[in-house]
């Protein structure tokens, strides 16, 4: 086994974070109610990757929830809201970027824009223009628990770019991302309408095109419901569901994804969360993958640092890169809140096992991370 550990210790992911005491909140008031408020967050993670013969660590920002800084501005006008926000990320070497090869990071660039964003808000529900998510970015990743800051639908953030090696020890040209997804919505150049909450059911629906990108030229269009409410005894549940197209610019046919969530919190700490979603792609020699996920959780304060939450988890597809193939993920998690320095330390170990009628080795990542907000 090729084990290929850059210099650099596991205490120096955690300096970043836990080594730098909370900040005070950056938020300057003006005396019309309205406000600025400056924030961000550091992210980095010691990711192991075990492709079945070699083994890749590293440390790298972690793309479940990249380093980024951000800017919001609030201001009421009467019993309206307006807001812009602007948000983007570092930059950083992302765990996306690596894989057996080394890590393929081309440092900032306009894609790292998350938010640039205006919105209106009011009775008549919420407006938004400009960069910024479509209604079905998050209706697949509704999750309650704790252990969901590391450990949710989406299955392959610390090691997606990692090649599949079959028995004989060549690597595929298949990836742990292409066998897997949660079709969770994106952030898009967009129009979108949201409804004010009635009884915990609000709406939305929104238009986009992918401005960050010269090689896209396609319309996207969603919609989505969503449901929140705490019940009697202090029972928490979440769920949402959407409905997303995409139309290539190109004639070349539509694709639509279907998906939804819902998650459940206890008073005890025990929670459940699932997920599911089917595409169906009209382009031509594109499959058609569905999947469904679920995950047990539980958290409480164990500890006197700060919350503590546990969980495991499972993702069933099939029909990702091919017709017929099979795809199994398992993972299992704890992070623990350290209340002083507004950080999240977490501890993760993930299996991928792809089968597309070729034996493959399964692919397996730990991953130790801190994510520090300021």
């Amino acid at each position: 086994m090729n084990l290929n550990i850059k210099p650099i210790s596991v205490a120096a992911v955690l300096t970043a974070t836990t080594a730098i005491p909370a900040v005070a909140e950056m938020k300057y008031e003006n005396n019309s109610g309205g406000y600025v408020l400056l924030y961000g967050q550091l992210h980095p993670a010691l990711i192991s990757v075990d492709d079945g013969q070699d083994t890749e660590t590293r440390v790298l920002d972690n793309d479940l929830s990249n380093s980024r800084v951000g800017l919001r501005l609030v201001q009421p006008y009467g019993s309206n809201e307006f807001q812009f926000w602007f948000e983007t990320g570092l930059g950083l070497p992302g765990s996306a970027s690596a894989d057996q090869f080394g890590t393929n990071a081309d440092g900032w660039n306009r894609e790292d824009i998350r938010h640039v964003d205006f919105s209106l808000k009011g009775g008549y529900g919420k407006f938004s223009a400009g960069q910024g998510s479509m209604v079905a970015d998050g209706a697949a990743e509704v999750d309650l628990s704790y252990v969901g800051t590391a450990l949710y639908s989406f299955t392959n953030d610390e090691n997606a770019g990692f090649f599949y090696r079959d028995t004989t020890g060549f690597l595929s040209g298949i990836t742990v991302g292409d066998s897997s997804s949660n079709f969770d919505g994106a952030r898009r150049g967009r129009v979108r309408y949201d409804t004010p909450a009635i009884n915990g059911f609000s709406a939305g629906f929104a238009y986009g095109q992918n401005i960050l990108s010269s090689s896209d030229d396609d319309d996207y269009y969603d919609v989505g419901l969503f449901y929140e409410n705490t019940f009697a005894g202090g029972v928490e549940f979440a769920a949402a569901v959407a409905y997303s197209v995409r139309e290539r610019d190109d004639n070349s046919g539509d694709r639509k994804d279907t998906i939804g969530s819902a998650s459940v919190l206890l008073p005890s700490g025990l929670g459940f969360t699932v997920a599911g979603g089917t595409r169906d792609d009209d382009q031509a020699g594109a499959t058609d993958p569905n999947y469904w996920y679920g995950k047990i959780s539980y958290e409480g304060n164990w500890v006197s640092w700060g919350k503590t939450g546990v969980g495991i988890d499972y993702y069933d597809g099939s029909d990702f890169e091919s017709n017929g193939s099979d795809t199994k993920a398992w993972g299992i998690a704890v992070v623990q809140k350290v209340e002083a320095f507004n950080t999240d330390v977490y501890l993760k170990y993930r299996n991928h096992d792809f089968d597309d009628g070729t034996s493959f080795d399964n692919n397996e990542a730990w991953v130790l991370g801190a994510r520090w907000k300021f």
